[in-house]
């Protein structure tokens, strides 16, 4: 089956232009052939009108369902178009529902997350964000915050009314009220942004110390190809997988080592750029290798001090090939987020995978209350930002003019989340990602 979907003032015209001018019940399928300005049948098939307000966009909407080879629907895209349609925007049914006020912004992304989902958790907290979960929170604070605005600013506004918040101590205690909840909706969004894009995991290390297998390892599969040649892997290898729901983005780089060899040079500079790029490095040390220091990133990983200047991300080390150099698989003794393994044998595995999500912060299936992305995390930490600052006029100060401003700046930042107030260049950004379909 294949759809095609009219919004807006004209969609009854145009409609009716296809299928003949009669009367359609709202909400109802109608039988109908579909033709072209000619007159000529393009295809067979149903009709349904919802008649605005009460439709996905808030306008007038018709879904001419029919049959889904491409050829047909373009037929009928390009007889829509005749009559006055154009091609939609990609995201534009979505962006319409959000301008119309038939869902707010985080109900709008969580479309494309659900559309999206890669695990069965994803897809379970982008549906409680379409649901509304995230934004009844958001906007729990908002109202709360305004509340907040209204005491603080009669304060100043009206002294002679003698409200003296200070001496009462009702709006430190509500201020600190806000800023616990605020925190547990911010810790709650890191775990939906984790359930909904994951952990980007580089696997590094010299050649031959075992990084394909390992990454094959953790894959469950050959994603990559294995021998015992040092300088196998010459490209990035990527593979997504999931660790008990975690979405986990693998990547698998040459092994890092002077080369003459150009196109191994090559491989080596796209080991750093994604190096640089991934949440966490996954250091793979051949655990046969004597002489180690464990502490020199600059000896696991032979290179240039500049390709490591400004390196800043956590480290996990593997002493991989236990069963070669009969180290005991596990925790390392001594060295901290360090794991000695076999990835051919698969022993200390587990102890790795327990590692990777622990140190992500992810709590297991079940635990995400919604989706969330990059951007609410940021507006979430500038609006607990602006309260903490508040709170340190409030009792440094005693400054409820600045006081003021924070509490604007703070419910300015969680407006952003659910579009309450959003800039159009940001609309634009948000909804150029959705599919042309929603």
């Amino acid at each position: 089956m294949g759809v095609v979907r009219l919004s807006g003032p004209d969609a009854g015209r145009i409609t009716r232009a296809l299928i003949g001018d009669r009367e359609l019940t709202p909400r109802t399928a109608h039988f109908a052939r579909f033709r072209d300005p000619a007159g000529e049948v393009i295809d067979e098939g149903l009709v349904l009108w919802f008649p605005a307000p009460g439709s996905f966009t808030g306008e007038e909407v018709v879904e001419l369902q029919g049959h889904g080879g491409p050829v047909i629907l373009d037929a009928l895209v390009a007889a829509c178009v005749h009559q006055g349609a154009r091609p939609a925007r990609a995201g534009e049914f979505s962006q319409r529902a959000f301008l119309n006020d038939k869902m707010d912004l985080t109900q709008a992304e969580a479309i494309a997350d659900l559309i999206d989902a890669g695990t069965r958790e994803s897809a379970r907290a982008a549906l409680h964000s379409l649901q509304g979960a995230f934004s009844r929170e958001v906007n729990e604070l908002v109202e709360q915050l305004i509340q907040l605005r209204i005491y603080v600013e009669a304060a100043i506004d009206f002294p002679e009314e003698e409200i003296d918040f200070l001496s009462e101590g009702g709006v430190a205690d509500d201020l600190n009220r806000v800023i616990d909840q605020a925190g547990a909706v911010l810790a709650s969004a890191r775990q939906g942004r984790l359930v909904r894009e994951g952990l980007t995991l580089v696997i590094a290390g010299k050649p031959n110390a075992g990084k394909s297998s390992l990454m094959n390892a953790l894959a469950g599969h050959e994603a990559a190809i294995v021998t015992e040649v040092a300088g196998t892997t010459r490209d990035v290898l990527r593979e997504a997988i999931q660790l008990d729901g975690m979405p986990l983005n693998l990547i698998d780089t040459a092994g890092l080592r002077e080369s003459p060899d150009r196109v191994e040079q090559e491989g080596i500079r796209r080991a750093f750029e994604e190096i640089r790029k991934a949440d966490r490095l996954l250091v793979v040390i051949d655990s046969q290798e004597a002489g180690v220091n464990l502490n020199d990133l600059t000896d696991l990983l032979p290179s240039s001090q500049q390709e490591l200047d400004g390196l800043d991300l956590p480290v996990t080390r593997v002493l991989n090939k236990a069963d070669l150099s009969g180290l005991s698989p596990g925790p390392h003794p001594n060295q901290p987020d360090t794991f000695v393994l076999s990835a051919a044998t698969g022993q200390g595995l587990l102890a790795l995978r327990d590692h990777l999500k622990g140190a992500a912060g992810y709590q297991g299936t079940g635990q995400s209350r919604f989706s969330a992305r990059r951007r609410h995390i940021t507006a979430l930490e500038q609006a607990l930002a602006a309260l903490a600052k508040g709170r340190d006029q409030l009792h440094a100060h005693a400054a409820g003019e600045l006081l003021a401003e924070d509490l604007r700046a703070a419910q300015h930042a969680l407006e952003e989340i659910t579009g309450a107030f959003t800039a159009d260049d940001l609309l634009g950004r948000i909804f150029s990602s959705f599919c042309i379909g929603k």
